[in-house]
Parts: structure tokens; C-alpha cells; sequence
């Protein structure tokens, strides 16, 4: 497959609201694979279409070697809230600590077409929302209580 350059902060895709996929076909399964290449190869948890310059509403999550392909994912239930550091591979060198749900309900379609329903804690639910946030046009910074830079 192939590795996208990530699009950083600045770019208008970053600020838009992606658009939805109206249909699951073999550019919209080329580009998820894709992304997992590219976010595996900048070592990131997660990476949304919009990074790699795409507005289209798409996600790749992947941790504890669990990778979630999300399309069109609506965060459907939200549940607590905990405060982490957060980075993202399109605001190198800052961190930021977000409050985010602790745990989350998403339903989403899979490569397939299938409807997925995902509950999420820790890291996975942290992950998700991050990533969903890009397709809104949202970047942690925007919500961060404090920034770092490294």
C-alpha cells in the first residue's frame, strides 16, 4: 500500500467538517488501508481522512494491536470524563491535556458496509473521539486545557 504525507495544522481540510461517504467501494477500501500504512508508519494510535488531506468521514484507531476501521462513526452514547495528554501526527511537537468521555458508545460502518456498534474505554474511547473530532473540523489544541510544547 502506500504512505500519505500528513497534512499539518494550517491546512483548511483540518478546519472543515469532512464529508459523508455515500457509498463503501474500492477507493474508499484502498484509502482505509492506506491510512493504517500511514499511521502505522508515523507511529500514531489513530489517523482521520482529513489528515492525509481527504474530507471524507473516515477513521483508522488502532491499539493494543486492535485496529478499528470506522466509517461515517457517530459517537451514539457518552459517559465520565477523565483528562489525558494528548498529541496528534498533524501538530507535531505540542501535547495538550483534553478532558474527554470516559467511555463512549460509536456506531459506524465497517469496510464491508456492516453497521458496527463499538463501546469504548482508556485509550480506545480517547483515541476514537480524537480521531471523530478531525472529521468535525476539531484539533485537540481547540480543546485542550493546557498545551506543552516539546
Amino acid at each position: 500500500m502506500a504512505v500519505y504525507q500528513i497534512v499539518e495544522i494550517g491546512a483548511d481540510v483540518l478546519r472543515e467538517k469532512a464529508k459523508e461517504v455515500k457509498e463503501v467501494n474500492s477507493s474508499i477500501l484502498k484509502l482505509l488501508d492506506n491510512m493504517t500504512d500511514t499511521m502505522r508508519s508515523a507511529e500514531g494510535v489513530g489517523l482521520a481522512a482529513p489528515q492525509i488531506g481527504v474530507s471524507k468521514r473516515v477513521i483508522v484507531v488502532e491499539v493494543d494491536d486492535e485496529l478499528v476501521e470506522l466509517i461515517n462513526p457517530v459517537i451514539m452514547e457518552r459517559e465520565g470524563a477523565n483528562t489525558a495528554e494528548e498529541g496528534c501526527l498533524s501538530i507535531p511537537n505540542i501535547t495538550g491535556d483534553v478532558v474527554r468521555a470516559a467511555k463512549i458508545r460509536v456506531e459506524g460502518l465497517n469496510r464491508h458496509g456492516e453497521k458496527l456498534d463499538i463501546r469504548a474505554d482508556r485509550l480506545l474511547a480517547r483515541a476514537l473521539q480524537h480521531e471523530i473530532d478531525h472529521l468535525e473540523g476539531v484539533l485537540f489544541v481547540d480543546v485542550a486545557k493546557k498545551t506543552y510544547r516539546s
